[in-house]
């Protein structure tokens, strides 16, 4: 698939599932003159973006791997053939890796490679993949049955963390990313729990330290083994404090989250973009992989803030395209969910960890903000909608 030049309409793009992260895209490659077009269910903002070419809404209820393959893969959208399709979440990585050669057929795809992309949608075999690579990892547990819990019994120190296998599986049930336990007691129940839910799970330590440990690495690694560009990040507050998603970020560049990131990636023969995520154990000192993704990340704004579009790169170099080469990005750029971060700062002050002054001077930087934008402020507005006006309306007069 080649760019066309300047005199003929840019090849389109399709997106599928997402959130801020598939915001953050159309609005990038729009302003580039690329028409953008997002599949997702009526929860997702970008939905409402005005820069959006065409929208295909999964129907509540919907199978969304139905849907896609026969938006996709059926007779009914001809015009659709010859995009460049991106996923934007694990749901929409799994359904490609699963039709990735029919796919391959009709669009233009990235350098991904279905078995990869399966690994690493699974967090146990990240982890094992980690440890054969000599990469830091945290101690876990397989966990296939309630009784494999008795197992462990005299391994585990708490508190102890139950993580997916497959996050986003998970996520529908919990609508968190994890479980926190604190005694054997908690364990077992909330094991069992898990499995009678036909949920994949494993035990594993917590890494102990605050979260201003996590540090992120991203780049993209093409058919010969090249890398199109370098990126990291550190973590300054997540919420819940220590288990949830991350709430405030910073640029800034780790040489060690971004050699421990490539001998992770080049050790494992990866291919296409991925992030990994580390936490600085304090008893030895190590990075120890906490996640990793091989898709746009929520943070993906603050990637195009730092003057790294990897949007860009990667649409150009999927089309043929000039890719731009980038050599530095900014840092202490701040990344910043304004209502989340604020009851991190609640929940550490409760902690004794943050005063109010220490707070106000950690957000006394211009922010990045993950939704909003001047010239398309509807998904912003949606969400603030939901997250705050219809709680006043619940609450009613007077509260």
């Amino acid at each position: 698939m080649t760019n066309p030049d300047a005199n003929t309409r840019p090849i389109p793009v399709l997106l599928l599932g997402g959130q801020e992260n598939s915001l953050s895209v159309i609005r990038s490659l729009s302003s580039h003159g690329v028409p953008v077009s997002l599949s997702a269910p009526n929860s997702c903002y970008a939905l409402l973006s005005r820069h959006l070419a065409r929208r295909f809404v999964v129907p509540d209820g919907a199978d969304r791997h139905a849907y896609w393959e026969e938006l996709l893969l059926g007779a009914g959208h001809p015009e659709l053939h010859g995009s460049v399709v991106f996923p934007a979440n694990d749901e929409a990585i799994e359904f490609m890796a699963a039709h990735r050669a029919d796919l391959g057929r009709r669009f233009a795809l990235d350098d991904h490679q279905s078995n990869q992309q399966r690994a690493l949608l699974d967090k146990q075999v990240t982890l094992e993949m980690a440890r054969s690579l000599g990469v830091g990892a945290p101690q876990y547990w397989n966990i296939e049955k309630a009784e494999d819990v008795l197992a462990i019994e005299g391994d585990v120190d708490f508190p102890v963390i139950i993580k997916p296998i497959h996050s986003h599986v998970f996520q529908r049930v919990y609508k968190k990313k994890l479980l926190v336990v604190n005694d054997f007691a908690e364990l077992e129940r909330r094991v069992t729990e898990c499995l009678d839910q036909g949920l994949e799970i494993m035990v594993c330590e917590l890494v102990p330290g605050p979260d201003t440990l996590l540090s992120s690495y991203y780049t993209y690694i093409d058919k010969n083994n090249e890398h199109l560009f370098h990126f990291t990040k550190r973590m300054l507050r997540r919420s819940p404090v220590n288990f949830g998603g991350g709430v405030y970020h910073v640029t800034q560049w780790l040489p060690e989250t971004a050699e421990m990131g490539k001998k992770f990636f080049r050790g494992i023969g990866f291919r296409g973009l991925g992030n990994i995520e580390f936490k600085r154990d304090l008893r030895d000192g190590q990075l120890k992989v906490i996640e990793c993704n091989a898709r746009f990340t929520a943070a993906q704004e603050l990637l195009v803030a730092a003057g790294i579009d990897i949007s860009w790169i990667i649409y150009n170099h999927v089309t043929g395209g000039r890719v731009p080469q980038i050599e530095r990005f900014k840092e202490n750029l701040h990344f910043w969910y304004f209502a989340d971060d604020f009851d991190a700062y609640r929940e550490l002050r409760a902690m004794g960890e943050l005063s109010l002054p220490g707070y106000l001077k950690s957000i006394a930087h211009r922010q990045v903000l993950p939704f909003f934008k001047l010239t398309d402020p509807k998904p912003a507005l949606s969400k603030a909608w939901n997250t705050f006006g219809k709680r006043v309306l619940q609450r009613g007069p007077g509260v």
